[in-house]
């Protein structure tokens, strides 16, 4: 049976016959690992199958067609391929080989065997080439033409949209990768997860593992919270356990055979999964993997029976070679104030107390600025601060996001820090922990008079993703270090702040017929992060302030006085009533077009209904923008757009971009900045993940790109969720750029390495 290997047969020297994934395992049975069994229906196979079945023509002409950078065209060209593949039939022979090799496999069990069939291409799991094709795992399948199906399902898989976009991108020859698929006994896991043999960033040597009831489908995924140990490398012990609280585990239905996510039994959900024992030899055999290999690896593994399997292994690409530092510095001195830890970091300085704007200029560079909550014309001042600390606002207040832009380390929503702090009282604050503590740094009692310096990322990450990484800019003095990240363009620029700086009222401009001095002023700043970017596109969100912010500027006093500003006159709904409010924006963005700036875009926030879309495109029409040099697109931040979705698409939208702050808060009928429910803010709720994934999948089908500019943009874990959805590109704060680039890389290694999931 020329077409059927068994990984007995095969180790890393048959890549190009049973690709990376295959290789590896037949490297694990090698060094006498415990593997279940499993045979492979060879790449050679597959060639032969598409050549004589005369598809292979077909399939290149269309690749050679295509344009990748065109998602519609793209998916368009892909679902063409796998329906050809899938409509062919297998030859018998294949088949006949195909059965014999599935019934040996069957032999210790009564019936059939259940069994994973997995795809491994021959350019995948491979140190460098770790991108190569976004194939598919189909788990639990039972039964001969259950098999046959699976199978060729997996090759049609080597053509999905992500995996041809990567091997156009990376300069592979569609012609040049061919698939293998291995068959493999399932293990009907109790427990599963993964082992990093090293330290994944650092290499440091300890042994990282993690755990999940049922099958591993879920850690792999990220789709559950897994235990987390790490294991000292030279003596075996368990230097830190943390005990997640597990909420979901996937197993084999009992009655269907298919593979179901269910809850976690309420005595297991805070249990701890493995116990010191299993800890020691799951740490013992990654030894055993890395020692085999040469090179840290990332190892599936599952139990069954007290009985440790290694299912996968592949080598760990994140590696930078720089440690972290052993321990973050220690905390010192007494707790005096806590609130959320809105923008990370830690930093030391004098306390001074800011009741009103009158006071702003007692602060000096290094000071701690101490304040109800800041405002726009505060912004000066904060440039200087070591740290910020409010009594009041959340996560997206204005003292949060500017902070996170600035690099300050900052703590919000404190309720009593203006009470019981006092000017002249040196304080840490630590920004990632949100805790206040009396008295200095380690660092800082060492350099007493060092100067404070404005923060500036002097490296990038060099991962490649297919994903954008955009940045969100709200003030135009931190593009500069915004684009110093080298994110792919801004995804989000906030023009309120701008606004709010003016400390003027919009409409006052247009009382006293001075538009011109409102139009270059918005002008001015745009252009300064325009320039920072330019090639690369900068979304200019038009202005979305509440009420109460309008009616602390000069002129603001007619502003009506809302109950819920945030549920009130503001987005798009107030500028389409405010039409020269909304006029005077799109001026200064028309004149930055007869400048030659082609790369910006226009977002409307608030959106809930197409004729929003209409009206505001009328009113750009009239005002002489050029729409064929721009962007045009919309925030989804109601629950209302991502459930009409489908009619604001027909509006002729290029792109849509989640506003996750405002999606969450009204779903879940949450003020984010009220301290006393912030507590029950929660991006990660299954309601907002599915109604991002709705449009996601919608928009997708259009053609239409989807792109995040909200908090939860800089979360890495919602952020694995978004791209395993589809998303064009993610818009991060500054300070996230590098870790949420690497994150999707990793993520989007994941798809395409086609693991376990």
């Amino acid at each position: 049976m020329n077409s059927i290997k068994w990984i007995d047969e095969v180790d890393n020297n048959d890549v190009e016959i049973v690709g990376g994934k295959a290789a590896s395992l037949g490297e694990l049975r090698s060094a006498e690992l415990p593997v279940p069994d499993a045979f492979v229906v060879t790449a050679e196979t597959f060639r032969k199958y598409i050549k004589n079945t005369e598809i292979d023509e077909k399939i290149f002409e269309i690749l050679s067609d295509v344009n990748v950078n065109n998602s519609k065209e793209l998916n368009k060209a892909s679902e063409e391929i796998k329906e050809i593949i899938l409509k062919k039939d297998m030859p018998d022979s294949l088949k006949e080989d195909i059965y014999q090799s599935y019934e040996e496999i069957s032999k210790e069990v009564e019936g059939k065997a259940f069994v994973a069939i997995r795809s491994s291409a021959t350019a995948e799991d491979l140190p460098d080439a770790s991108f190569a094709g976004q194939q598919e795992t189909f788990l639990n399948i039972k039964e001969e033409e259950n098999v046959i199906d699976a199978i060729k399902k997996c090759w049609a898989s080597l053509y999905t949209g992500r995996a041809i976009f990567y091997r156009e991108k990376q300069d592979f020859k569609h012609s040049d990768v061919n698939i293998a698929v291995i068959v493999q006994k399932m293990v009907d896991a109790e427990k599963a997860g993964v082992i990093f043999t090293s330290h994944p960033t650092t290499g440091k040597n300890e042994v990282i593992i993690e755990a999940g009831w049922g099958l591993g489908e879920g850690v792999v995924s990220g789709q559950v919270s897994p235990d987390h140990y790490i294991i000292d490398r030279k003596t075996y012990e368990v230097t830190k356990t943390e005990i997640a609280n597990k909420k979901t585990m996937f197993l084999k239905d009992k009655e269907t055979g298919k593979t179901i996510e269910k809850d976690v039994p309420d005595d297991k959900k805070e249990a701890q999964i493995l116990d010191k024992e299993e800890i020691q030899e799951l740490a013992k055999l990654a030894d055993t993997v890395e020692k085999h290999y040469g090179t840290p690896q990332d190892v599936e593994w599952a139990i069954k029976d007290g009985e440790i399997f290694m299912l996968q292994s592949r080598p760990i690409t994140t590696i930078t070679g720089i440690e972290d530092e052993e321990e973050k510095e220690t905390e010192k001195g007494e707790v005096i104030v806590e609130g959320l830890g809105a923008s990370p970091g830690r930093a030391s300085g004098k306390v001074k107390i800011v009741q009103n704007i009158d006071e702003i200029d007692k602060i000096k560079s290094g000071d701690i600025i101490v304040t109800t909550m800041t405002t726009p014309d505060m912004v000066p001042s904060m440039k200087k601060a070591s740290a910020i600390v409010t009594d009041e606002g959340g996560m997206t207040c204005h003292a949060a996001i500017v902070s996170r832009e600035l690099g300050t380390p900052a703590v919000v929503g404190s309720k009593n820090a203006t009470s019981v702090l006092s000017d002249g009282l040196f304080i840490t604050v630590d920004g990632e922990k949100g805790k206040v503590t009396k008295g200095k740094t380690e660092k800082e009692e060492k350099e007493e008079e060092k100067e404070v310096k404005e923060k500036v990322v002097e490296t990038k990450s060099t991962e490649t993703t297919a994903t954008d990484i955009k940045v969100n800019v709200s003030i135009p003095e931190a593009a500069e270090r915004a684009s110093k990240t080298g994110a792919d363009g801004v995804g989000l620029l906030r023009i309120e702040h701008m606004v709010l700086s003016l400390n003027r009222h919009p409409q006052s401009y247009v009382d006293a017929g001075e538009e011109d001095k409102f139009v270059n002023e918005l002008f001015k700043g745009i252009r300064k992060v325009c320039d920072e970017f330019y090639p690369n596109p900068v979304w200019v969100r038009t202005l979305d302030a509440p009420t109460d912010e309008f009616r602390s500027l000069e002129g603001g006093e007619h502003e009506p006085k809302e109950h819920n500003p945030m549920l009130g006159m503001r987005g798009i709904r107030r500028d389409l009533r405010y039409k020269k409010n909304f006029k005077m924006q799109i001026e200064a963005i028309k004149k930055l077009q007869e400048k030659g700036y082609d790369n910006i875009g226009i977002m409307l926030p608030l959106v809930q209904n197409s004729r929003e879309i209409r009206e505001a495109k009328k009113i750009m029409k009239k005002s002489g923008i050029d729409t064929k040099k721009l962007d045009f697109g919309i925030m989804v931040e109601t629950p209302a757009s991502a459930m009409i979705i489908e009619d604001l698409i027909e509006e002729r939208i290029e792109f849509v971009s989640f506003g996750t702050n405002d999606l969450t808060q009204y779903t879940l009928a949450v003020d984010r900045n009220n301290e006393n429910v912030s507590h029950l803010y929660d991006e990660r709720h299954e309601a907002v993940l599915k109604l991002i994934e709705r449009v996601i999948k919608k928009c997708n089908e259009e053609g239409v790109k989807t792109s995040i500019c909200g908090q939860a943009g800089s979360y890495p874990d919602i952020v694995e969720k978004l791209v395993s959805m589809g998303i064009n590109s993610v818009s991060a704060n500054i300070d996230a750029v590098n870790e949420i680039r690497n994150t999707v890389a990793k993520t989007e290694k994941k798809l395409l390495l086609d693991s376990i999931r």
